[in-house]
């Protein structure tokens, strides 16, 4: 049995027709999305992941996943930016051009490609390739988004500066730096020449508390650029701050979506954030 099964193949351009129950404003609409996983190494069971789920995030919103581990937070974000492959639904990502892509679909080379210049993916972990240095693994970033190579090198810079990493470290190799380092070297790669979909997986996990508020106070000004986000926190004043809109999964499923300030103190609700 074979872990996942490709759905179908995107129309190009998409249309409200092509997509039926997609807004005309939203940059990304989850409709119908499932996962599982295959347990080959212990007794082949399959472990559902995601049972159906339906989100939406417009440009410049910040839509914040909670629920208790085991949710299924961290595999929606993958199956977002493809690096799993859903076994059914839709990912429907509007681009820049205004074409409608159901990413779920794509060739994997299309999806490469989307992945570079127009959804970001930051989690809490970098693993650079060996004998990159910090500044070339973000100014690349802004090269796939656009930029030039001097432009993106100077914008690296800048990135650099606003996390805090200092400057006779930016031609080292970053296997060598710490983990909370690596973080924010990635949260720099993330951010620059902001994408129009940015996905966040415990970006700030390792990070003391100066740097970490730093880091916050970036990716809460990227609603300003119109970057859509879709995060992942276990840090319950993170969430209060950057979200605009909290949606709880549980069992691999959409159980309640709203503001952070209903959301998050209904007890009703399973949760596991921090404060």
């Amino acid at each position: 049995m074979t872990t996942v099964t490709p759905v179908q193949t995107p129309v190009r351009p998409g249309t409200p027709a092509d997509a039926p129950g997609v807004p005309d404003d939203t940059v990304l609409s989850v409709r119908g999305l499932r996962k599982d996983f295959t347990l080959h190494t212990i007794d082949g069971r399959v472990v559902d992941a995601l049972h159906g789920v339906d989100l939406d995030v417009r440009p410049g919103e910040h839509v914040a996943l909670a629920g208790t581990s085991g949710a299924g937070k961290s595999t929606l974000l993958r199956c977002v930016y493809r690096t799993y492959l859903s076994g059914a639904g839709h990912i429907w990502f509007r681009t820049a051009g205004g074409e409608l892509l159901d990413v779920a679909g794509l060739p994997d080379a299309e999806a490469a490609d989307l992945r570079g210049q127009e959804i970001g993916y930051v989690s809490q972990f970098l693993r650079p390739q060996p004998r990159r240095s910090v500044i070339s693994i973000v100014a690349s970033a802004g090269v796939a988004r656009g930029m030039d190579r001097t432009e993106a090198r100077d914008a690296a810079a800048a990135a650099l500066r606003q996390v805090a990493i200092a400057e006779h470290l930016w031609d080292m190799h970053a296997t060598v730096l710490s983990g909370g380092q690596k973080q924010r070297v990635n949260i720099a790669a993330g951010t620059i020449a902001p994408p129009r979909l940015l996905l966040l997986d415990e970006p700030v996990s390792a990070l003391d508390p100066a740097n970490r508020a730093a880091v916050l106070d970036l990716i809460a000004r990227l609603e300003e650029t119109g970057t859509a986000v879709l995060s992942v926190f276990h840090d319950l004043d993170a969430i209060e701050r950057l979200a605009t809109r909290v949606v709880v999964l549980g069992g691999g499923r959409v159980l309640a979506t709203g503001a952070p300030g209903d959301i998050l103190r209904n007890p009703n609700l399973p949760l596991e954030v921090a404060r």
